[in-house]
């Protein structure tokens, strides 16, 4: 594989550092500012009204922590940003607070919705925007909740990385929305784990198989990017492909055994059954092979294909028994008998994970999920860039990777970085003809001009 290395790893970890160094003399009145004592209304805003923007706001407002109220959001699309507001409304009453003058839209909404007077960011915009916006909000001393995955390519996690570093140094609280962290059967179970009651570790095995999720289909008078952005799922630069925005939750729980990422992969994936105009770039399904430093392989396996075997699940073999770690349970190999179940009660991890965040806010406490959330991202980069390549790819290299899906503006009349043939079609990563994570369409006259005629 080919890799533009423009600046070594070591160089890498130097500025982050130097940028951690930097904030921490300034940052004394910012780590006041970010407190919130029990009996304070925390204030937040919400950046991305979509679904899951909606949800994670909702569970922040529903915390029994303390005091609680939103107070302004943003969208790329005005009428989400109304729509959200309106449902969240009846949900919660008066704990929406969002006048008109704190609905904010367009790319630079999210810029003034943390600029609103807000103590904690709640950041759900589709995956791409995730490490300028995080990025921003850290400079602004914001706590933080950022949505899975934290960027789409080794460009955003490098930035999203030394944010983390600036956030932990101003003591800031990050949280991040990989919720299993949060689940009771989960911490059991892996705690379980890495107590020795299994053995040694040989085989993890996570799935994400499923069926096909939403799609949006281009509409009159829309320019390319706000189809894109519209049809998010679908398109590397916002999304990440579904190993990336999906299967992250799987390869995270095999990180959280491990006690860190894997150091390389390889695997093959395609696009099979979901070709449709409406699909952009992304592949159906993936299947990688993860090794991790000390030898343990991870077999990977994610699938969009309706009609075919449903598993979203994370299982361990090691050598005295196996787990299904989702299912908090042990078995003795061979028979299958039963030696362990999780018999607890499992509270809602989604709302849990904000309680936890709220709770670290009020009491002061260190909290930031910043790292292993951008780690469990860049596995599944690493896996996309594998599979898409066809090659064996190590961590190492392509952390340092410098080609990056981001377009070079941000506007809904500038042109992605991955655009239609004349038939209104994506071209797709072909393995052995690719590298592992360049951008796919170039921009020639011919499309630029079909672009704008749509």
């Amino acid at each position: 594989m080919s890799l533009s290395n423009q600046a070594s790893r070591r160089d890498f970890l130097k500025t982050t550092a130097a940028a951690a160094t930097a904030a921490t003399v300034a940052n004394s009145f910012i780590a006041r500012s970010a407190y919130a004592a029990s009996d304070e209304t925390i204030k937040i805003a919400l950046i991305g009204c979509g679904g899951r923007g909606s949800g994670a706001a909702g569970q922040a407002l529903s915390t029994t922590q303390g005091p609680v109220k939103l107070i302004a959001m943003a969208d790329a699309f005005a009428d989400k940003v109304k729509s959200a507001r309106d449902n969240l409304k009846r949900e919660h009453g008066d704990k929406v607070d969002v006048k008109d003058d704190h609905m904010f839209a367009g790319f630079d909404a999210y810029q003034k919705a943390i600029d609103s007077g807000a103590d904690l960011i709640v950041i759900a915009t589709p995956p791409g925007f995730r490490p300028i916006h995080f990025e921003y909000a850290v400079k602004q001393g914001k706590n933080i909740f950022a949505e899975k995955p934290v960027a789409t390519d080794a460009a955003g996690i490098r930035k999203f990385l030394a944010a983390v570093a600036e956030a932990k140094a101003k003591n800031l609280k990050v949280g991040v929305g990989l919720q299993r962290h949060h689940q009771a059967n989960y911490i059991e179970t892996i705690k379980r784990i890495h107590d020795g009651e299994i053995g040694d570790m040989r085989l993890l095995r996570v799935f994400w198989n499923g069926s096909t999720p939403w799609v949006r289909q281009r509409t009159p008078g829309q320019t390319e990017m706000e189809y894109q952005m519209r049809n998010w799922y679908y398109f590397v630069w916002l999304c990440g492909d579904h190993i990336v925005e999906q299967h992250i939750h799987n390869l995270d729980v095999a990180n959280w055994v491990m006690k860190g990422h894997p150091v390389s992969a390889q695997g093959m994936g395609g696009r099979q059954v979901r070709t449709g105009i409406d699909n952009g770039e992304i592949y159906d399904h993936h299947a990688v092979e993860y090794t991790y430093a000390d030898g343990t392989t991870m077999m990977s396996q994610c699938r969009h294909m309706p009609n075919t075997k449903q598993d979203v699940s994370e299982h361990a073999s090691a050598s005295k028994l196996l787990s299904d770690i989702g299912g908090g349970r042990f078995f003795e190999p061979g028979t299958n008998k039963e030696v362990w179940r999780f018999k607890g009660k499992v509270a809602n991890p989604y709302q849990v994970e904000h309680d936890d965040l709220q709770a670290a806010i009020r009491a002061n406490l260190p909290y930031n999920e910043g790292e292993y959330g951008a780690h469990s991202t860049f596995t599944s980069i690493l896996g996309r860039m594998a599979t898409y390549s066809g090659q064996l790819i190590k961590w190492d290299d392509a952390i340092e990777a410098k080609v990056t899906h981001q377009p070079e503006k941000y506007a809904f009349d500038a042109l992605p970085t991955s655009l239609p043939d004349k038939d209104g079609r994506y071209s797709i990563p072909m393995p052995g003809q690719s590298d592992g994570d360049q951008v796919w369409q170039k921009v020639n006259k011919e499309i630029i001009g079909w672009t704008k005629k749509r």
